[in-house]
């Protein structure tokens, strides 16, 4: 199945300047493996030494938050969206 995901800025150098890339996957871990296959460093930079969600990263599947789904094991669908984004915090 073909999903796209959405980089954040901060995380496009990483991917050689793409905003979004198409990746083969059924769910959400496999498309970060996906990345990571075809821009190694990327997914170390949303996930973190022991395979978990980094706290600071949040991934949408369309307009949920995986958090609140099955977290990295959440299927992904064919044409459906994946946006990763920074956690925005302040005072």
């Amino acid at each position: 199945m073909s999903v796209v995901v959405r980089l954040p800025a901060q995380l496009r150098p990483v991917a050689g300047g793409r905003r979004e890339i198409a990746v083969e996957a059924t769910t959400v871990r496999e498309a970060l493996d996906a990345l990571e296959a075809r821009h190694p460093g990327l997914k170390e930079r949303i996930v973190d030494d022991e395979g978990q969600l980094r706290r600071f990263v949040n991934i949408f599947l369309a307009d949920r938050d995986i958090r609140f789904l099955d977290g990295l094991d959440t299927p992904v669908r064919d044409d459906e969206t994946l946006s990763v984004l920074p956690a925005i915090s302040g005072g």
